[in-house]
């Protein structure tokens, strides 16, 4: 199975907003992490993970997620396909990128932040992140 989106929602009334994912299960979370890019560098790629699935909720600014299926761990080929999804504050949707890709978080906005919920204990991560070069694989404007 590939990236999904898991569509949530937001109520609104008096007292304020509330905004949710209620088809997210935790389930398989072992931890997270807030990412949070510097105007500086407001790209961080690539990263890949064999067994960790990763799964992203932007919780200010706006990002785009793209990713990329790896077809060979030690050598994958530079014409890959990149896909692509925005996420933003003003929506609530998770998301998910299986075990199996790599990815590349891209701040829209200054102040963006972006939480990550993975599935592999941070005991575990040596052994799986696997990094390629910021520039190994085009990614479309």
């Amino acid at each position: 199975m590939g990236a999904k989106v898991i569509q949530g929602g937001c109520f609104s009334d008096q007292r304020g907003t509330i905004s949710y994912v209620n088809d997210f299960s935790f389930k398989d979370i072992e931890r997270f992490y807030i990412i949070s890019n510097s105007d500086q560098h407001p790209i961080r790629a690539w990263q890949g993970h064999k067994l960790d699935a990763k799964n992203f909720y932007c919780i200010s600014g706006s990002f785009k997620i793209h990713f990329v299926k790896i077809d060979n761990w030690d050598k994958p080929s530079k014409d890959l396909e990149v896909e692509t999804i925005i996420v933003s504050v003003s929506e609530s949707k998770i998301v998910h990128i299986p075990a199996g890709y790599a990815n590349a978080i891209e701040s829209l906005e200054t102040g963006s932040k972006l939480i990550s919920f993975s599935t592999i204990p941070l005991a575990a991560v040596s052994e799986d992140d696997i990094r390629y070069a910021s520039d190994y694989w085009k990614i479309n404007e």
